[in-house]
């Protein structure tokens, strides 16, 4: 099987290019027909090299990923279910606001975290994906829109908040991002990316060292160790106190706050208990707190909060002097809301025959929208 183009940064086809005896200036030529317009066909670089565009036709894979399946909520979020070339199938999400279009991307198949809220954590994993299973899901979801919607449909922003642990798959995800970031290529700035971890320590104090500046978001979900345990796993190894000494390393001058997501979780952590030692931990001016509804999924343990407890929640951490939004629920009903992806779409229907809770009615004052900053 030929390697993918897609798996190459800009440094990478540089040096490529060298080692092959092609002058190195060609990967800006080579980038811009991929990224900026969108031509895969080697045969068609009109301004490459007659031996350079043999040697990348012979050589390369420049497939996109195969979407076997796509849904369409009612609020306009889209999921799609890719395969990859073994095979394995991953879940990405284009959540729609009204001044960009976020594409949730999976970084793994499955995952070894094994948060218990989490539906993805049901499935295991199965394997890392390669840099070009990760832009090729930016790919191919943006073909599919041009192809389908609209020509002027593009996608804004990113966030590694799909299947998987980012982190765990440190390496792919760095190359990943590059490939996002690159001037000469896709160009997305550093505030258009975020990523998330649940808290990979050894992973954490390596952003700061080697990583493209990126938007970072903490999987918190409980400023007490004991429920955090109860919750994630993750969390006997790497406690509140590990995490936030790894995470007291990371460089703010890029990111200015550090976002934590805290999912609601009925009688778990949502109460004045859970306030208090989320204002202790936490400080208000390096911090954005991101509150998120647990979203239900088929054989799920845990129940959403009443919206007026959502609403309480959040006016006790505004009233503490934090910076705190409410996750706007996207794509329940088509199982894409955060939490709920998993490599599977058969359970849909059956799912939002059978749901029993309702979401509850909360402002839209008060909701933010996934990749909002």
């Amino acid at each position: 099987m030929k390697p993918s183009f897609f798996d190459l940064t800009y440094d990478d086809l540089k040096a490529l290019l060298m080692e092959k005896g092609f002058t190195p200036f060609g990967a800006t030529q080579m980038f811009d027909w991929v990224y900026k317009k969108w031509v895969h066909d080697p045969e068609a670089w009109t301004n490459v090299s007659k031996a350079a565009k043999e040697f990348f036709r012979e050589n390369y894979d420049f497939s996109l990923l195969k979407i076997v399946w796509e849904g369409l909520s009612k609020d306009g979020t889209r999921k799609f279910l890719v395969k990859l070339a073994d095979g394995q199938t991953v879940e990405t999400v284009a959540i729609a606001a009204r001044d960009r279009l976020t594409l949730c991307v999976s970084s793994q198949v499955g995952c070894a975290v094994g948060c218990t809220f989490c539906h993805t954590a049901t499935q295991g994993l199965k394997r890392h994906l390669k840099p070009s299973e990760v832009v090729g899901q930016f790919l191919t979801v943006q073909k599919w829109l041009h192809d389908n919607v609209s020509l002027e449909e593009k996608l804004t922003n990113i966030v590694y908040m799909g299947q998987g642990e980012p982190l765990h798959n440190y390496e792919n995800m760095k190359k990943s991002t590059e490939i996002f970031m690159s001037e000469k290529g896709l160009g997305l700035g550093q505030r258009r990316i975020t990523l998330s971890t649940s808290g990979l320590v050894p992973a954490i104090e390596k952003l700061a060292v080697d990583f493209p500046p990126v938007n970072i978001a903490i999987s918190l979900h409980s400023a007490r160790n004991d429920v955090r345990t109860e919750l994630m796993p993750i969390n006997k190894v790497y406690d509140l106190e590990r995490l936030f000494t790894a995470i007291k390393k990371i460089p703010l001058k890029a990111h200015r706050r550090i976002t934590y997501e805290y999912l609601l979780i009925d009688g778990v952590n949502d109460s004045l208990e859970d306030v208090v030692a989320l204002g202790n931990l936490l400080n208000t001016k390096e911090s954005k707190i991101n509150l998120i509804p647990f979203n239900e999924f088929p054989g799920s343990k845990y129940k959403r909060p009443s919206a007026e407890k959502i609403l309480w929640f959040l006016d006790q951490m505004i009233k503490r002097g934090f910076t705190c939004t409410i996750r706007a629920t996207k794509g329940s009903d088509i199982l894409a809301a955060c939490g709920q992806l998993k490599s599977e779409y058969e359970k849909i229907n059956l799912w939002n025959e059978t749901a029993l809770t309702l979401r509850p009615s909360i402002p839209s004052s008060a909701l933010q929208s996934p990749g909002q900053g």
